[in-house]
């Protein structure tokens, strides 16, 4: 039976007004939640169940929860927008639920249908409407999860499982709003291994390029480039993005998805889009060498970045480690036409402002 994510009486609702006040001209990113949180309930040998939409509140945790010590857990993202009529729409969230189920499986949590999934998004979104932002690169964040909630110490896998969506109104993600970033290219520290969980969205593989992104941070970087675990001669994706190239010769350029790299849903927006802009989508092992040797002969133009949070992000340079000092190489482009079209195409479908030609946009009000 499928689940339906009711209202529960009673629940407190901010006015526009106050939601206006609260976030003033930029919410930031992640800071803001709406009044409501979506919520259902599995154990073993149930399916789900407790469904309800319920107000925003601290859940009550077991010391023992598993979720804390084991990290069972997954977790998802995608935005809402308003359009300039006033409706609003979700993008592409029919691959945000599959990625789901996929990194359930992987995670051994009990997987949420994607008819489910979509429920509790839309319910959500439907009563937290007036949190919708409707600035220029403004927008609702809304963030699907499920985490191993029984209280038993023991590593194996659990018995009972919360679901929950929450949402935040989100300005840009980075905070220098959109500028070419720099790279750092770390060959310190490793993101996921073959066999590993680096195609699942879970929290365990961000908290382990946490410390990476230290590294960045302390060479100037906004974001870090990890390479592959075994012999970092591949580059694979970015602590929270995927990685694109733009080549002389018209092809736009990205290492696969091959089991360590997570399907990012912009990630294949971009590669249907770019026949549209001439470029010829590739999907091949990548290695650093070169990126870098292509960088300083020119023959790669143009380097973006891209995620559900940042859209599309130019970059400036990679910078890295070379005999013991810092180097770097240069992108020729930092923000260039094919950057540029990408990523305004891509927005204007999202804000409604160009044609749905694959019919990515969902309807919710």
């Amino acid at each position: 039976m499928s689940l339906s994510f009711a209202l529960v009486p009673g629940t407190p609702t901010t006015s526009p007004a106050e939601i206006a006040r609260r976030l003033g001209a930029d919410p930031g990113f992640g800071i803001h939640f709406t009044d409501h949180m979506a919520v259902a309930h599995w154990q073993a040998g149930q399916d789900w169940q407790d469904d309800q939409l319920t107000a925003y509140a601290p859940f009550p945790l077991d010391p023992a929860v598993t979720v804390l010590h084991y990290g069972q857990e997954v977790f998802e993202g995608l935005k809402a927008y308003r359009h300039a009529d006033d409706s609003i729409w979700l993008f592409r969230p029919e691959m945000n639920a599959r990625r789901f189920q996929r990194s359930s499986y992987r995670l051994d949590l009990p997987p949420i249908s994607e008819t489910d999934f979509l429920a509790a998004v839309e319910a959500l979104v439907r009563a937290d409407a007036a949190w919708v932002p409707g600035a220029e690169e403004q927008s609702l964040y809304i963030r699907p999860f499920t985490f191993a909630s029984e209280g038993v110490l023991g590593v194996h896998s659990a018995r009972r499982v919360t679901f929950a969506v929450i949402a935040s109104p989100s300005g840009a993600y980075f905070a220098s709003g959109l500028n070419p970033v720099d790279i750092w290219v770390t060959t310190t520290y490793s993101r996921a291994g073959s066999g590993g969980t680096g195609a699942a969205k879970c929290g365990g593989n961000y908290a382990s390029s946490l410390l990476a992104a230290k590294e960045a941070e302390a060479h100037n970087c906004e974001q870090v480039l990890f390479t592959d675990a075994a012999t970092h001669h591949w580059v694979e994706e970015l602590g929270g993005m995927n990685l694109f190239f733009v080549t002389d010769d018209g092809e736009l350029l990205t290492p696969p998805t091959s089991g360590t790299i997570l399907e990012g849903v912009t990630r294949d927006s971009i590669l249907q889009l770019a026949p549209q802009f001439d470029l010829r989508p590739v999907e091949r092992p990548v290695a650093l060498d070169e990126v870098l040797t292509r960088l300083e002969a020119g023959t790669i133009t143009e380097a973006l970045a891209c995620g559900t949070a940042a859209v599309i992000t130019p970059i400036r340079a990679f910078r890295f480690e070379r005999e013991g000092a810092e180097a770097e190489a240069v992108v020729p482009q930092a923000f260039g036409p094919a950057t540029k079209a990408l990523r305004q195409r891509l927005v204007d479908i999202q804000w409604g402002r160009a044609a749905d030609d694959f019919g990515w946009m969902r309807r919710i009000i």
